[in-house]
């Protein structure tokens, strides 16, 4: 498969599986026609796959070089986990992390779990981007941790601000695909 058919195959993987339509309140408080509940993809077995192939090689193709990849729990998971498995078959190999919302009370009591140490260059993933605040929580504590975040990549941009806002704090960030590429504005 070429990039360009990937990228058509994610989209039809979305619209199929994680779009909804109707009347949702986002996290972010606000109202939506559309919803779109990525996990039903990025936890597929194909979605996994397309995601990483196509997530590595934008990440590549920005010329970003990150010793790892992770995000806010539990929305960017997966999609660190596909992008780092992706670059076994695709090396220098990418590591995994997630980011917790508050750190265990019990066991290290760390806040990022996984491959990730100070010093590392990382790009912070997510799934969905609409405000960019799961983003920018990541991106705050990466950095809290020693980490150096080379840029956002998210697999679906609602084209709600987030780009901006995230750009606007000097964060470069990377769109696998975005609601009107899924017809969706």
């Amino acid at each position: 498969m070429t990039r360009d058919s990937e990228l058509a195959a994610l989209d039809q993987l979305l619209l199929e599986r994680s779009v909804r339509r109707g009347d949702f309140v986002l996290a972010s408080g606000r109202r939506s026609s559309f919803y779109v509940d990525a996990r039903l993809t990025t936890m597929s077995a194909q979605g996994l796959v397309l995601i990483g192939r196509v997530g590595l090689q934008a990440i590549r193709t920005k010329g970003w070089t990150p010793d790892a990849v992770g995000g806010l729990t539990m929305g960017a998971d997966p999609v660190a986990y596909a992008i780092a498995a992706a670059s076994v078959q695709s090396p220098p190999q990418v590591q995994a992390f997630s980011v917790r919302k508050e750190a265990k009370a019990h066991g290290t009591g760390r806040h990022i779990e996984g491959n990730f140490a100070a010093g590392n260059r990382v790009v912070v993933v997510e799934d969905v981007l609409t405000t960019g605040g799961s983003a920018q929580q990541a991106v705050t504590r990466v950095r809290a941790e020693g980490g150096q975040v080379l840029g956002v990549l998210t697999v679906v941009d609602r084209e709600e601000g987030g780009l901006k806002a995230l750009e606007e704090q000097g964060i470069e960030v990377v769109s696998l695909t975005t609601s009107t590429m899924l017809g969706l504005r």
